[in-house]
């Protein structure tokens, strides 16, 4: 059976969706509109750019994308093997992330990391195929089957300014933790991947934010 894959169209029918039945969406949607669908190309580049994209801005991992595409060409399992973590260390990449490329090009290289199988799996079992790999934790997971895979039910419950958005909306005192994200969220099924659209969108719009999807 095939996964389910969001385009446009998808957007905005399901935020109507979540309009109807939920009217702090509703108040988003009528702001803002359908948000953009934020797609990536799916593959092994997009992978590290997620993983470069961990605990930095967005703008601070492509920019350490730029420099590994200037220095090495093409990312590619190929390329970043060929770099090795001296290599990818020399371009200002951290230690720790340097040794994560590496892990996940041999990987790919041995055809242990098989991101076709993963597109074609649901949710939980994509999910559980990226996960074993060392460097790819829940956040990184769940961001390549958001943006990559396009799949419409999927809720990064760890992504700050995620968490900045739902307590902005909520009126919360305090920015909520994954745990209390993911019970949030529970309403917004089975579009809790729009649903981080419309509120990214909205984080965004604000005058402060300094963030970029």
């Amino acid at each position: 059976m095939k996964a389910p894959r969001l385009s446009e169209a998808g957007v905005a029918g399901a935020c109507r969706r979540l309009a109807v039945s939920d009217k702090l969406m509703a108040g988003i949607f009528q702001r803002h509109g359908p948000p953009p669908l934020w797609s990536r190309r799916a593959g092994f580049r997009c992978l590290i750019q997620i993983v470069m994209e961990q605990q930095v801005s967005l703008a601070s991992g492509r920019a350490t994308m730029r420099r590994m595409e200037s220095a090495f060409g093409r990312i590619s399992a190929a390329s970043l093997a060929r770099a090795g973590e001296d290599g990818l260390r020399s371009v200002g990449v951290t230690r720790q992330k340097s040794r994560y490329c590496v892990l996940l090009a041999e990987a790919s290289l041995r055809g242990e990391l098989d991101l076709r199988a993963i597109a074609r799996a649901s949710d939980e079992e994509a999910m559980d195929m990226l996960i074993r790999f060392k460097g790819v934790g829940r956040w990184t997971a769940e961001v390549y089957l958001l943006m990559a895979l396009l799949r419409p039910d999927v809720w990064p419950a760890g992504d700050l300014a995620l968490a900045k958005a739902v307590q902005r909306l909520k009126g919360l005192t305090e920015r909520p933790g994954e745990r209390t994200m993911r019970g949030l969220a529970e309403p917004w099924r089975p579009y809790r991947a729009v649903a981080a659209r419309l509120l990214w969108q909205d984080y965004l719009c604000r005058p402060a934010a300094t963030a970029q999807i």
